[in-house]
C-alpha cells in the first residue's frame, strides 16, 4: 500500500469531536484552508513588528508544539509560525492521502506562497528535516536559512533502536502492534516515546509530562492517528530509497541558504555518525553536536539551539537568496564546527 493512497479514515468534516490542543501562553493557533488541505498554525506575537518570519516543522509523531520550547527564546528576532503537518497535531489528513517527503513538502509550499510569507528561516525535526531539506532545495526562493535538528537523511546502516519506528512502514504491522498494546496507558505509551526521543528522560518537567499525556490521549482518539503514522514512516523508508536528482543527498548539495546542522550525541533514531556526512553535503553548514542531546535537542536543549541559531544569523547577515523559481516539489554541552 503506497502512501498516495486514499485515506482509511471519513472526511475531516464528520470526524469526531476531540479534546483542545493544548496552547502555551503568547500561542495561538490559527486554521490554513488550502486546496486538498487544512493546516493548523501554532504562532507567537514578535518582540516588534517587521522581524522576517520562521517556520517549524516537526518530526513523525509530532507537532508544532515541540518547538513550543525554543520559539519563544527567537521572538526578539523572528515572527514565528509552527505548522501541524497534515494529519498529525490539529491538522486532518490530506485528502489525497499523500503523506510522503514530497507531499508534506507541497504543504509547507502551499503555505507559503498563500501567506505569502517567504522567504522564511525555515526549521525541521526527523521528518521535518527531511521535508525542509526538499523544500531549500527546489524553492531556494521561499528559504533565508535552514536549520536542521536530526534529520531523517538516508542512512546505510541504521540504528537498532530505529529499527521499530521503520517497521510502521510495513503493511499490517499497525494492526499488529494496535493488538498487542491496546492495554498500554496513555502514560506508558509517553514513558516510551520520552525514552526513545530524549537523551535524559529527567530532564521532561512533571508539567511537560502531563501536557504530553494529554496530547496522546486526544491524539489516540483521532481514527486517522495510526494511519498518518504508518503511512509517513512509509514515505521515509521510500525517500531513502530514491537516487538521482530526487535523492535526499543530492538535494542536500542544492540547497543554497546557510545552513545549521543540530545533531544529538544520545539520538536513537538518527545515527549521530551521519553528522560530518551531512556537514559536507550541506555546503558552508555549521554543525552543533550536542554530546548529551537525543533526537529533540530544540525540546531538550532549546537554550543552546537558539544561541547557535543567533549566531547563524550574526555571522550570515541575512544574505541575499537566490531568486524565484517555478518548479514543482518533486515526488520521489556542545561542540561547534563548520562543515561544507
Amino acid at each position: 500500500m503506497s502512501s498516495t493512497e486514499p485515506p482509511s479514515v471519513p472526511p475531516a468534516t464528520v470526524l469526531p469531536k476531540v479534546a483542545a490542543v493544548k496552547v502555551a501562553e503568547g500561542e495561538r493557533l490559527s486554521s490554513v484552508h488550502l486546496p486538498g488541505i487544512t493546516l493548523t498554525v501554532r504562532s507567537r506575537r514578535p518582540a516588534r513588528e517587521g522581524l522576517p518570519p520562521a517556520l517549524y516543522v516537526h518530526g513523525l509523531g509530532g507537532s508544532s508544539q515541540n518547538w513550543s520550547a525554543l520559539m519563544p527564546l527567537l521572538d526578539d528576532v523572528v515572527d514565528s509560525e509552527a505548522v501541524d503537518l497534515p494529519g498529525f497535531g490539529d491538522s486532518p489528513p490530506p485528502d489525497d492521502g499523500d503523506y510522503s517527503i514530497s507531499g508534506h513538502a507541497r504543504a509547507v509550499v502551499r503555505h507559503l506562497d498563500a501567506a505569502g510569507r517567504g522567504p522564511v528561516h525555515l526549521f525541521g525535526n526527523s521528518l521535518g528535516g527531511a521535508v525542509a531539506t526538499r523544500v531549500a532545495a527546489v524553492r531556494p526562493d521561499l528559504v533565508r536559512t535552514l536549520t536542521l535538528v536530526s534529520p531523517a537523511l538516508p542512512e546505510i546502516r541504521v540504528q537498532r533502536s530505529a529499527v521499530p519506528t521503520g517497521l510502521l512502514a510495513l503493511p499490517g504491522v499497525v494492526s499488529l502492534f494496535t493488538r498487542l498494546t491496546r492495554e498500554w496507558t496513555p502514560e506508558q505509551r509517553v514513558r516510551g516515546v520520552t525514552a526513545l526521543c530524549y537523551g535524559d528522560p529527567a530532564k521532561v518537567s512533571p508539567e511537560g509530562f502531563r501536557n504530553a499525556v494529554e496530547e496522546m490521549e486526544r491524539r489516540l482518539r483521532l481514527p486517522y492517528f495510526w494511519d498518518a503514522m504508518a503511512r509517513s514512516a512509509r514515505g521515509i523508508v521510500n525517500a531513502y530509497t530514491v537516487g538521482g536528482q530526487y535523492g535526499l543527498w543530492r538535494q542536500a548539495e542544492r540547497v543554497l541558504a546557510p545552513t545549521l546542522l543540530v545533531y544529538g550525541g544520545r539520538d536513537q533514531l538518527v545515527g549521530h555518525r551521519m553528522a560530518q556526512r551531512a556537514a559536507r553535503a550541506f555546503r558552508g553548514s555549521r554543525l552543533l553536536t550536542l554530546p548529551d542531546a537525543g533526537h529533540v535537542a530544540m525540546m531538550e536543549y532549546p537554550e543552546t539551539v537558539a544561541t547557535a541559531f543567533r549566531e547563524l544569523l550574526a555571522d550570515t547577515g541575512e544574505p541575499a537568496v537566490a531568486g524565484s523559481t517555478d518548479r514543482a516539489v518533486d515526488d520521489e554541552p556542545a561542540n561547534q564546527t563548520t562543515g561544507g
